[in-house]
């Protein structure tokens, strides 16, 4: 399946590739696959090593840290000559530190390498990372769960995608047969969300939602907490990041969705949870959403991180975690998950393009989902998880505020009108 994430390793490599790149992101994203993917089309040889599978290939980072040493040394465990101008992928290289530390002395070095590391950086992120960390030696990039864009594409329906992406620049509607068939394959992507194989399942099921195997998603629960086992000290911590965790659906249905420690165990609060929360953030399985005091640029000057909204990293997880029916999400239905799906869908699509999204809550009357700022201004965005039209909030705010313009994502049809954008919900990825 194409992914967007493949310019990044391309671009990496057309401008040179002067520093390592380490890329990181949520367990079952994708991360080998892509790499190797790019790798064997981009090289005609390069050498992969997985530091969790082949643990003895640990010793190699064991000694000296100057790049022939370290070939040296993987020549002798791989029974084969490696020389400097083949790539190498360092697959998990979390599971040795001195692996992350010695990408300093690649980049360092006057030779022209390729390096390519993936991996998890909880153990550096939760302050756990003992040895030298390359700080201005690699160059980072994350990779997310598929967005919807990334969906339809792998759906094949290039032709829908180029039609919503005319139709919101050109802020006009789509014919209603086409919305409403847009609209359908929105449906499919908040049970599926956006993991590899999740996606793969689906089309192999012949896009046939009622055919996933459930299987896929349930399972990853389980294989992202024994991962945890890796890092955390002890099992009572590993208790506390599973309530924190199941916690967020929780928290989504509320009214107000503010995130609250005392909400994980009555009895308990942030001293007993901002550990577990932290750990989660750092894994790329949450992501966290700031209040903002003002909303005056920048806007990450009156962001207020004591008060902050949870988000699970994938729909298809949260959905999956809710433990409701593709009919609980139709138009007509009502359940306490729907919009704590419908915003948890939107912010992993708008994450990408804008890194720095908060919420406003001034008073009971106004409440903006999310803000984001750019050349044009501070720009408020309303979530509708319906086709209600109704915005007491988001016109309290634009009167009090006057923003350039506003944008209400729901499941309505493109259009614009006295300075309110509409955007149905499956174009979220084209704001």
């Amino acid at each position: 399946m194409e992914r967007k994430f493949t310019r990044i390793l391309e671009k990496w490599e057309k401008d040179g590739a002067k520093k390592p790149l380490m890329v990181t992101g949520a367990r079952q994203t994708g991360k080998t696959w892509i790499i190797r993917d790019f790798c064997g089309r981009q090289y005609p040889d390069y050498i992969y090593i997985n530091l969790e599978e082949q643990a003895g290939l640990r010793s190699v980072f064991d000694g000296d840290l100057d790049p022939d040493t370290i070939l040296r040394g993987m020549e002798q465990m791989l029974g084969r000559k490696i020389s400097p101008d083949v790539p190498i992928f360092i697959d998990e290289i979390q599971a040795s530190e001195t692996a992350v530390t010695a990408l300093k002395y690649f980049c360092e070095d006057k030779r022209d390498f390729r390096v390519i590391a993936a991996g998890s950086l909880l153990g550096v992120k939760i302050h756990r990372f003992h040895s030298s960390f390359p700080v201005g030696k690699v160059q980072i990039e994350s990779l997310y769960p598929m967005d919807f864009e990334e969906f339809l594409t792998a759906c094949g329906e290039e032709i829908l995608l180029d039609g919503i992406r005319d139709s919101f620049n050109s802020r006009k509607p789509l014919p209603d047969g086409v919305h409403e068939r847009a609209l359908r394959l929105y449906h499919d992507y908040l049970f599926t969300g956006g993991m590899p194989e999740s996606v793969a399942d689906y089309l192999n099921h012949g896009k046939d939602i009622f055919q996933m195997d459930k299987r896929i998603l349930d399972n990853l629960q389980p294989a992202y907490m024994a991962d945890m086992t890796k890092y955390v000290t002890s099992p009572q911590e590993s208790v506390k990041i599973l309530e924190t965790w199941k916690s967020v659906p929780r928290q989504l249905a509320r009214e107000n969705p503010k995130f609250r420690y005392n909400e994980i165990r009555k009895g308990m609060g942030k001293r007993d949870f901002w550990g577990p929360l932290d750990w989660l953030d750092a894994s790329g399985m949450i992501y966290r959403v700031n209040k903002v005091e003002l909303p005056e640029a920048p806007l990450r000057g009156y962001e207020d991180p004591g008060s902050f909204k949870v988000y699970l990293s994938d729909v298809g997880i949260l959905t999956n975690l809710c433990g409701i029916q593709y009919k609980d999400m139709r138009q007509d239905a009502r359940n306490m998950y729907k919009g704590g799906i419908v915003e948890n869908y939107v912010y992993q699509q708008m994450k990408i393009n804008h890194p720095d999204l908060y919420y406003f809550k001034p008073s009971e009357s106004m409440e903006i989902d999310m803000l984001f700022e750019d050349d044009r201004g501070i720009i408020p965005l309303e979530i509708k998880a319906g086709r209600h039209r109704r915005s007491t909030s988001l016109n309290n705010y634009r009167e009090k505020y006057h923003p350039p313009f506003a944008i209400r994502l729901s499941e309505i049809n493109f259009g614009y009108a006295d300075g309110l954008f509409s955007v149905p919900l499956y174009a979220a990825f084209c704001i």
